[in-house]
């Protein structure tokens, strides 16, 4: 080996010495970037009522937000007049009702946070900013009050609040494609899991107020890009048809998303319909 091999080959080994003995980074690695629904607005507030109309939020508290009378014979149960509710809490507890079910006091039931698991934190905010600009009206309504049945298919675990629910649920979620279709995947759990499942196959009973069971969203692999963004849009399926709850809840919720949202929506269920027919 000549000097110059022989002096290269010394300095290569202590190099592998020191980086063997040094830590691999003094940067740790980053965190996971959470995703969050298009900016249509740079206002908060106004971000925040465009999720609040995305996630569905007039569906169960009516469409002046001021709450509706759900009780049967399960109990009484009332959804909460979101208006009082907004100026009584403070915006950490309105954002732990809102992702993680409950209050300082109590449990909520029924509401579906365990969808909402997953929204960044900046949403979040966007969606109290909103709630803190309603003007407080109509009447505060009752305190849940669980009925014996409810009770008994909780005893059995057939029902759970929504605390519960969301430490069962907040690791699932449908099924991940890679990155290309992380968004349309974030979309899809925060929006459509409430009815088709996290599997996103659909289910047997049928919906309330609707005759036919929610259908597996696979289908939508057969939708143009027209089609579907026209049954967003409109409500309207191909051939200017109506397709019952699915059609009501495109008008008022689906509506609101952006066109990106949108196709990401069916980009995600474009690639599960061929990847898990």
């Amino acid at each position: 080996m000549t000097p110059f091999n022989l002096l290269r080959a010394l300095m290569l080994s202590l190099l592998a010495g020191l980086a063997a003995c040094s830590p691999a980074s003094d940067t740790p690695p980053a965190a996971p970037v959470t995703p969050r629904f298009e900016l249509a607005s740079n206002d908060p507030a106004e971000h925040g009522k465009r999720l609040s109309q995305v996630l569905g939020c007039s569906g169960c508290y009516a469409d002046d937000l001021t709450g509706q009378d759900w009780s049967d014979d399960m109990g009484t149960l009332w959804t909460a007049n979101l208006t009082q509710s907004a100026a009584k809490f403070s915006h950490a507890d309105l954002a732990a009702m809102i992702t993680e079910g409950r209050r300082a006091d109590r449990a909520l039931i029924d509401m579906p946070s365990y969808l909402f698991s997953d929204l960044a934190p900046a949403d979040v905010d966007a969606l109290v900013a909103y709630m803190k600009t309603l003007k407080p009206q109509g009447a505060v309504h009752p305190e849940p009050v669980l009925g014996p049945q409810l009770l008994a298919l909780q005893a059995k675990g057939e029902w759970m609040d929504s605390p519960a629910r969301v430490a069962k649920m907040k690791d699932k979620g449908p099924p991940a494609l890679g990155e290309a279709h992380a968004y349309g995947r974030f979309i899809i759990r925060a929006t459509s899991a409430e009815c088709h499942g996290m599997d996103l196959a659909g289910g047997k009973e049928p919906m309330e107020g609707d005759g036919n069971p929610p259908p597996n969203l696979r289908i939508v692999g057969s939708y143009s890009a027209e089609d579907f963004a026209a049954l967003m849009r409109t409500g309207k399926a191909a051939g200017n048809r109506e397709v019952g709850l699915m059609s009501k809840v495109a008008r008022r919720r689906y509506a609101n998303l952006t066109a990106e949202e949108v196709e990401a929506v069916r980009g995600y269920l474009v690639e599960l319909a061929k990847r898990d027919p």
